[in-house]
C-alpha cells in the first residue's frame, strides 16, 4: 500500500488556473484533491451514474443547483446524488481546496448542461 498526497499523485489543470491531483483513480471509486482560485467556477453539469461527495479542506465553496444555492464551509461536506445538476464556484477572495469523492468514477459520465 502506498499513501497518496498531492505531492505524489498525477496532476492536471482544468478551467482557468484550477488544478487537481488524482489521489485514487479506479473504475469504482475516485478521490481527487482540487484547488480553485478566487472568482472561478466549474460549468453546470451532472453525472448519470456517479454520486459525489465534496469535502472542503480550506475556504468556502458555493454550490448551485437548479433550484437552490448551498454554501459549504471549511471542514464541511456535501453529497450530490447521481443525476443532480450542479456547479461549484469560488466566490471568495482566497483559493479554496477540496476533495471530490466519486462512486463510481466520473470518467465518461459527465454531461455538461
Amino acid at each position: 500500500m502506498i499513501s497518496s498526497s498531492k505531492h505524489n499523485s498525477p496532476h492536471y489543470t482544468w478551467g482557468n488556473n484550477c488544478e487537481g491531483w488524482r489521489l485514487l483513480d479506479s473504475p469504482s471509486l475516485s478521490v481527487i484533491h482540487e484547488r480553485m482560485p478566487p472568482a472561478m467556477s466549474e460549468v453546470k453539469h451532472y453525472h448519470e451514474k456517479a454520486q459525489q461527495f465534496f469535502f472542503i479542506l480550506s475556504g468556502t465553496a458555493t454550490f448551485y443547483f437548479e433550484d437552490e444555492m448551498v454554501q459549504v464551509n471549511e471542514k464541511e461536506g456535501l453529497h450530490i446524488p447521481a443525476g443532480k445538476i450542479h456547479q461549484i464556484k469560488n466566490e471568495s477572495a482566497e483559493a479554496i481546496e477540496f476533495l471530490v469523492i466519486s462512486e463510481p468514477t466520473t470518467k465518461e459520465d459527465r454531461i455538461n448542461n
